[in-house]
């Protein structure tokens, strides 16, 4: 980094239902999505309150209102997936009632977000697109990144940052990430079990769940590369796991990401937390409870080494000063 100071970066996949169709069924989430919805007022009040800045990366379908818009607002090339089950197309042409409006769309919530200080709204493609799976092609990547800029445009927000849905980051596609006004992308972590996230073996996920209680402050950097001409990539650090209810894990989990920040902050790197706001649909107080101890403890490490908050965005701009 060109600056004297380390970086927090959060950023946040905002999908409700479009994250997960593939996995769940919708009559058995009400619940947690309903949970969801409330959350995310409470996280945005939590970051005012700590003068925290955020990149939002927003599933493109959820800037529509209802299914009929959701129907006007197809893109003119969609993935032919060889897994149709990924198609959500598909999906949501099959699950069209007003029940399951709050579980799909979300323009209310996109611009209370708007309405924050240092709150970046980005993108998580229009569809969810699945990067690397079977069937995916450029030319279909490109319409569904034009229909999120279409999308987000209308609400007066200008795309600027990408992550990959489910973590497929694919090198090919920043080239129409760049032809569609994109700056930076958020990268994966370079460790091996975050490589191939499309085909992930057992034991990649077991070592992932391990090392979010124990293992090395390693997780921080400073340098941010260009990975293509335009097209900056920051790489993610933690994933921000929820609550499992088992509080000597839970307490391990908050000191293993407090313990990393304080070595960013002292070292003057940058370390980039992530999640989603539906992770926090279970135990939604605790998990609130969880975030605001992580913000305290960033509290201090301002304070005693001018360790900073940015957005994916405000990063970036720092960086090409």
């Amino acid at each position: 980094m060109n600056n004297n100071t380390g970086a927090l970066v959060i950023s946040m996949d905002f999908e409700l239902l479009w994250g997960v169709f593939d996995k769940v069924d919708w009559r058995d989430k009400k619940d947690y999505f309903e949970n969801t919805r409330e959350i995310i007022p409470a996280i945005l009040k939590l970051f005012d309150e700590y003068n925290i800045s955020c990149t939002w990366a927003t599933v493109g379908m959820l800037f529509n209102h209802d299914w009929d818009e959701w129907n006007q607002n197809v893109p003119v090339v969609l993935p032919e997936y060889e897994n149709k089950k990924l198609s959500a197309y598909n999906y949501g042409n099959s699950i069209q009632t007003k029940e399951t409006e709050a579980l799909c769309f979300a323009p209310d919530l996109i611009k209370l977000i708007k309405e924050f200080q240092g709150q970046e709204i980005a993108t998580h493609t229009y569809s969810h697109y699945y990067c690397l799976e079977p069937g995916q092609t450029p030319i279909s990547f490109k319409a569904d990144l034009e229909k999120s800029k279409v999308v987000a445009k209308k609400m007066g927000i200008a795309l600027k940052s990408l992550v990959f849905p489910r973590n497929q980051f694919n090198a090919n596609y920043l080239k129409e990430c760049s032809n569609t006004g994109l700056e930076t992308v958020r990268t994966n972590p370079s460790v091996w079990y975050w490589k191939d996230t499309q085909k992930e073996s057992l034991h990649q996920r077991i070592i992932r769940t391990g090392d979010a209680y124990l293992g090395f402050n390693d997780k921080s950097y400073k340098e941010i590369a260009e990975i293509y001409p335009g097209i900056r990539g920051q790489r993610a650090s933690r994933l921000f796991r929820p609550c499992s209810g088992n509080t000597f894990l839970d307490r391990m989990r908050i000191k293993r990401i407090t313990s990393e920040m304080s070595k960013a902050a002292k070292s003057k790197e940058i370390y980039h937390l992530w999640w989603h706001p539906h992770n926090f649909g279970n135990y939604p107080e605790k998990n609130l409870q969880d975030l605001r101890d992580i913000l305290n403890h960033f509290k201090n490490l301002r304070k005693k080494y001018n360790f900073n908050s940015y957005s994916m965005i405000g990063l970036n701009g720092l960086i090409n000063e």
